[in-house]
């Protein structure tokens, strides 16, 4: 009897675990997926707002194509001039946050892709940091 209150109690932890971790992950209708790791307690930027942050960018195989901490500088850009994974994806974070994006193609850069760089039809993923949000 106790073996078996044991084995249920092991598996309610597991579960509320799981639970736990799943809603630290958001799926958005576009098919973009939220991750995120560290949730940031200030600014939520708008469509509108610019941003700066630190991101990596990898292809399905872990291959990096884009570092902003190998250039030594964070980016910053108008939310609205950026592929629409990253236009949908940074409004869901708040300056402080952490979050990795699953970006599907038709997110990102589509079936062109980016000759001899990122090849078309590509589903990317970014490691972002939100660092600030100017003016809306």
């Amino acid at each position: 009897m106790k073996r078996h209150l044991f084995v249920c109690a092991a598996l309610l932890l597991a579960g509320a675990q799981h639970a736990l971790a799943q809603s630290d992950t958001e799926k958005l209708p576009s098919g973009v997926v939220i991750e995120h790791s560290t949730k940031g307690q200030g600014a939520q930027p708008a469509a509108s707002s610019t941003v700066q942050v630190h991101y990596r960018g990898t292809l399905a195989d872990g291959k990096e194509f884009d570092s902003s901490h190998k250039r030594g500088q964070p980016a910053t850009f108008p939310l609205n001039r950026v592929i629409p994974c990253w236009t949908e994806g940074l409004q869901h974070m708040k300056v402080g946050g952490k979050a990795k994006l699953t970006c599907p193609a038709d997110t990102a850069y589509g079936a062109r892709g980016i000759p001899g760089v990122i090849p078309g039809n590509s589903t990317l993923t970014f490691e972002v940091e939100l660092l600030a949000v100017a003016a809306r």
